[in-house]
């Protein structure tokens, strides 16, 4: 059970095939873990690919993490941690494997995960998936702010040393902003880094931040028909053609 140590805790990951990496960022909101990209047994097929078997049978390094207070990862909670606590795990992740360059893709929150590591590290990130990705949605603001209210009880319920005003501040640092919550559309407009994109269309995965992303990222490529399983095969091919793009770069 590969861990790497942080000055604050220690991060589960794991690492399958070779060639040029890939950092995954899984779905799961704030419990974002590798378990996320596979359906469960017996459970309904997930809309996307199992890019943790899939990249590596197209040739390529997938690295699968479990966020920081998610899955078997561990790490304290302050109130000043954010956006740019997790950017610097997965850099410290990539360092550690010995990679320079890599490619990013994020399911749900993984998106601004993948965005906030392009505004962290430019020069090293070649180009980025963006899946389904998270966004303040205009008719439901109150969800992510809600969503980690529901978060904090249940870290407290396991973790009673951690502390409210600390739980409550790091909310305040991951959803106090709009669109992405980590960039800015600035950022999203001047983007450095080539971006595809699988739009999301629900409460969590707004359509709004989607069109926003399509509009903004230079040169965006969006595959708009994607959720399995009718277009399953379509979203394999999109995603591997445009990451070995990038890797070719």
């Amino acid at each position: 059970m590969p861990m790497l140590t942080r000055p604050d805790g220690r991060i589960h990951y794991k690492v399958s095939g070779s060639g040029f990496p890939v950092l995954l960022f899984a779905p799961g909101g704030l419990r974002s873990r590798m378990e996320m990209w596979e359906s469960p047994e017996g459970g309904p097929a997930r809309p996307w690919a199992d890019w943790t078997r899939v990249l590596p049978e197209a040739g390529f390094t997938a690295i699968a993490m479990d966020q920081r207070n998610a899955g078997l990862s561990v790490a304290n909670i302050e109130a000043d941690h954010g956006w740019h606590t997790y950017a610097a795990d997965h850099l410290a992740l990539i360092d550690h494997l010995g990679f320079d360059r890599f490619l990013v893709l994020g399911g749900c929150i993984g998106g601004s995960f993948c965005l906030k590591a392009i505004e962290t590290a430019p020069d090293r990130v070649a180009g980025a998936v963006l899946q389904n990705p998270i966004g303040l949605n205009p008719e439901h603001p109150e969800y992510f702010p809600d969503s980690h209210a529901e978060w904090s009880r249940e870290q407290q319920a396991a973790r009673p040393e951690l502390s409210a005003e600390a739980l409550a501040g790091f909310g305040r640092q991951m959803w106090s902003r709009d669109f992405a919550f980590c960039v800015d559309r600035e950022f999203a407009r001047n983007c450095p880094v080539p971006t595809f994109l699988l739009p999301g269309t629900d409460i969590p995965h707004p359509a709004a931040t989607s069109a926003e992303l399509a509009e903004l990222l230079p040169g965006v490529e969006v595959l708009v028909d994607w959720r399995a399983p009718d277009h399953l095969e379509a979203q394999k091919a999109g995603v591997i053609g445009f990451l070995k793009r990038q890797a070719a770069r």
